[in-house]
């Protein structure tokens, strides 16, 4: 007779976390994909939207490059520039804008030192390590003896680095999202329909980093419920 095991852990923390991710995706994908086909009536590009979140919010205007991708727009701090996608730097639909606008919202940041954006600046480089040393310390210490255990906390505490990067993440991105909602509001160029659609897509994009810091949560609190099962 063969011998079976099964980790319950799976359906208590992995599983769920699993859900979680694949309901934000499928959330801001339709999003996305629906905004992608509606031109917003003034025909605002997605570099247009960008400049006129940064000259609303009195920020120099930075360097606005196309990159080649699809969901990858981001603002790059060490180059002080925003990179807009295909889909994005030239389209004149409400998804392009409102996307452009979010980056151009952590441009704002960045020229403010928005507080959250500094920490979380701070806590790349140490996340990059953490992350990465994390599970194998936690693997080293549920291979050896007992008297190991030491190892497994240590990921566990290299884990809680990460998920607090997470965290710091959140208030940066709402807050993106924010600044940019404000500036599509107060331009008068939007529709109420494209403001409400602009909603849907920025509050979709959102819930990704959500649905990330609790499945990030999930497997901590993973890692832990093993760490006490071992001493029991």
């Amino acid at each position: 007779m063969g011998f079976y095991y099964f980790d319950y852990t799976y359906l208590l923390f992995v599983i769920p976390g699993l859900l979680i991710s694949i309901y934000a995706q499928y959330c801001v994908s339709t999003a996305f994909n629906k905004y992608s086909k509606v031109r917003n009536s003034s025909a605002m590009s997605g570099r247009n939207a960008a400049e006129m979140v940064l000259r609303m919010n009195n920020v120099p205007l930075i360097p606005i490059n196309p990159i080649s991708g699809n969901m990858n727009d981001h603002f790059d701090p060490r180059s002080n520039s925003i990179r807009l996608s295909d889909p994005v730097y030239n389209k004149t639909t409400v998804t392009a804008m409102c996307v452009a606008a979010h980056e151009a919202g952590h441009a704002v940041q960045h020229a403010t030192s928005y507080a959250p954006m500094t920490i979380r600046r701070a806590l790349v480089p140490i996340t990059q390590i953490s992350s990465s040393l994390a599970w194998p310390m936690v693997l080293i210490g549920l291979v050896l003896p007992i008297q190991y255990d030491f190892f497994i906390y240590l990921g566990i505490l290299l884990y809680g680095v990460a998920l607090l990067f997470s965290i710091v993440t959140l208030p940066v991105e709402f807050n993106a999202s924010r600044r940019a909602m404000i500036a599509l509001e107060n331009s008068g160029l939007c529709t109420a329909e494209e403001l409400a659609g602009a909603r849907k897509v920025l509050r979709a994009a959102a819930m990704t980093y959500v649905a990330s810091t609790l499945t990030a949560m999930l497997n901590l609190l993973r890692i832990i419920f093993i760490a006490n099962n071992r001493r029991r």
